[in-house]
C-alpha cells in the first residue's frame, strides 16, 4: 500500500477517533448526567479545533496539496499534545500528584431575580477539577481523554510521517 493512502487512512481513523471521543465526553454529560468541571470543557477545545484541522487535511490530501497537509497535521499533533497535556495535569490533579486549578468549579448562570437564588443554589452542583467523578479501570474521565488525545496525536505525526515519505519518493522518482 502506498505511503499517500496509509495517510489517509490514518487521518480518516484520527478523525473517527475524535469524533468518538467528543460524543462519548458529550454522551456522558447530556445522558449520563455528569456534569463536567471548568478544565474539562477545557479539554474538549482541542476537538474542536483539532478534528477541522485533520479534515482539512484529508482534503487537502485529495487535492494534491502534500505541503499543506503536513503542516496541517503537524498541527494537529500539537493541538491534541496539549489536550493530553491537559487530561494529565487533571488526572494527576485527581490524584493529588499536584494542586489543581484554584478557580476550576462547576456551576451555572446567575439567577435571573433574587427570588430564585435560593433555587438555584439549592440546584447548582459544585464540581470541582480535582474530584473524579468516575473512573475505569483506575482512570477518571481526565486520564481517559490524555489517551485518546495522546493517541490522536501519535496519529497525526504518522500520518504526517507517511505523507512526507511519499512526497519524497515522488521528488527522488521525479
Amino acid at each position: 500500500m502506498k505511503s499517500e493512502t496509509m495517510a489517509r487512512y490514518a487521518t480518516g481513523l484520527l478523525l473517527l477517533g475524535g469524533l468518538a471521543a467528543i460524543a462519548t465526553a458529550w454522551g456522558f454529560q447530556l445522558i449520563g448526567g455528569f456534569v463536567p468541571c471548568k478544565l474539562c470543557l477545557e479539554q474538549r477545545i482541542p476537538y474542536y479545533a483539532g478534528l477541522p484541522l485533520a479534515a482539512l487535511a484529508l482534503l487537502l490530501m485529495v487535492r494534491g496539496r502534500t505541503g499543506l497537509a503536513v503542516l496541517a497535521l503537524l498541527l494537529v499533533a500539537a493541538v491534541f499534545a496539549y489536550g493530553s497535556g491537559l487530561g494529565i495535569y487533571q488526572a494527576g490533579a485527581e490524584w493529588a500528584l499536584w494542586d489543581g486549578p484554584n478557580d476550576c468549579g462547576g456551576g451555572s448562570a446567575a439567577p435571573s431575580s433574587a427570588a430564585d437564588m435560593l433555587k438555584t443554589l439549592q440546584a447548582t452542583r459544585i464540581v470541582s477539577c480535582t474530584e473524579a467523578s468516575w473512573r475505569l479501570m483506575g482512570l477518571s474521565f481526565a486520564g481517559w481523554n490524555a489517551v485518546a488525545s495522546a493517541g490522536l496525536a501519535v496519529l497525526a505525526l504518522l500520518a504526517a510521517l507517511l505523507l512526507k515519505r511519499s512526497g519524497n519518493k515522488a521528488s527522488v522518482e521525479a
